[in-house]
């Protein structure tokens, strides 16, 4: 199903229609700040294997993060950080963002990896952070086969095919059940920062600048 919102002010009714499709185990394509990624809700565990059967990866060795609403997620889903360390998240999100964090005891095992960390992003996206608020718990990140992950062809894909929501659709509405049309994506990745250190480690550079990173 390819469904249409409205990047400023999703429709409530089609907002309500998503997140029942992910309580019910759905796995969707959706926008973001950066490109279209696949999604589900991290509590629902087939949905998540689910994608990691689609990305062609080992739910034990893949490194999923998943995205949140805002801050206040922080508490639920990491350990304790450090004021500095959370200062320095409040000026960088929402945006163009994965921050890898220790992981609190809520997060899902199939989530963590062996170093029992998690990434986490809050998009600067309002359709994104709309199904969060309405879901109430975070949905996974993870970007769709074939671009930034393991491609199931030896071609390269055409840029077309993972930021316009038609060709999205057209492409893998075998896969999932929903794909948002929320306008044209990204070709970016999120910014990936290893914060598990003394010091945060800028381990992917994507579409996010990093001022601290010498």
């Amino acid at each position: 199903m390819l469904l249409h919102l409205h990047p400023v002010n999703p429709q409530p009714r089609n907002i309500k229609t998503i997140v029942e499709c992910l309580l019910d185990g759905g796995v969707i394509i959706y926008p973001t700040d950066t490109i279209y990624g696949l999604g589900c809700d991290i509590f629902q565990h087939k949905a998540v294997e689910r994608i990691c059967r689609i990305k062609q990866v080992d739910p034990a060795k893949a490194q999923l993060s998943f995205i949140c609403y805002d801050l206040s997620d922080l508490s639920n889903y990491t350990k304790s950080i450090s004021t500095p360390l959370y200062r320095m998240l409040k000026n960088y999100l929402p945006g163009p963002y994965t921050f890898i964090l220790p992981a609190s005891k809520q997060v899902p095992k199939i989530l963590k990896s062996r170093k029992d960390t998690i990434g986490l992003r809050i998009p600067d996206n309002i359709i994104a952070r709309s199904l969060i608020h309405e879901l109430g718990h975070p949905i996974l990140s993870s970007s769709l086969p074939g671009d930034f992950g393991p491609s199931t062809s030896n071609e390269a894909p055409l840029v077309e095919e993972y930021t316009d929501p038609e060709m999205i659709h057209d492409k893998f509405e075998n896969l999932v059940d929903i794909v948002i049309d929320g306008g044209i994506g990204g070709i970016l990745p999120s910014t990936v920062v290893d914060c598990t250190g003394d010091e945060p480690v800028v381990i992917r550079k994507g579409l996010g600048q990093w001022e601290l990173e010498v």
